[in-house]
């Protein structure tokens, strides 16, 4: 074991939480886009989505204790909270939408709930990968390059929230309009905290590359 492994003897620690926490955050995506397909039996499976946004919350605070309590750290203390409490941000704009949906009393989802709910997946599996990237920044110019997709992503969400609202103004349904542009807003929100998540990732890419 080197000098540098006794000074920081928790590297690997840091990592691995937030990696879980990033994992978590696309079980969340995976159970949003499960709800929406399979509009049945809601409040059950908003349980199910409170449940992953507990654990959440509790590695989020698993990171804040282990930075309460480390001296030295494998990257910036301040990149380690502001990845961590993005990531976090991200599964509560999920749960957030979901929980909305099942409030709400909605009967059905549509398609740009679906559409918008699988850009949101396909976000999170990108900052899964951009995480675990973080680890070993040798190949820095492939986080950079999921940062960059999940920015594409995000503009998408943006091109996809007006054609919903667009839509959706056409009803005469002042309350469905209400209702309906609010999940819209949410799971696009959603989106945005992602393209968060990997502002803080590519300036960790850079900054330590």
């Amino acid at each position: 074991m080197g000098m540098r492994d006794w000074i920081i003897p928790q590297d690997d620690q840091f990592f691995d939480l937030l990696e879980q926490s990033a994992k978590n955050v696309r079980a969340g995506a995976e159970h949003l886009v499960y709800t929406v397909e399979n509009f049945e039996n809601v409040k059950n499976k908003c349980h199910k989505m409170k449940a992953l946004e507990h654990k959440g919350d509790e590695i989020t605070h698993q990171i804040y204790q282990l930075l309460n309590k480390t001296f030295i750290t494998p990257i910036e203390p301040e990149e380690i909270s502001k990845l961590a409490a993005s990531l976090d941000d991200v599964l509560d704009f999920i749960d957030g939408a979901t929980r909305m949906m099942y409030l709400y009393g909605i009967e059905e989802t549509d398609r740009y709930m679906v559409e918008l709910s699988k850009l949101i997946l396909v976000s999170t599996e990108e900052l899964e990968q951009a995480v675990k990237g973080i680890r070993d920044l040798k190949h820095a110019n492939a986080v950079e390059e999921q940062c960059i997709e999940i920015n594409r992503l995000e503009n998408l969400g943006d091109d996809l929230l007006g054609d919903a609202i667009k839509e959706i103004f056409t009803c005469s349904d002042a309350v469905r309009i209400i209702k309906y542009k609010d999940i819209y807003e949410k799971l696009e929100g959603a989106t945005d905290r992602c393209e968060n998540a990997a502002n803080v990732l590519s300036d960790i890419a850079i900054r330590h590359s």
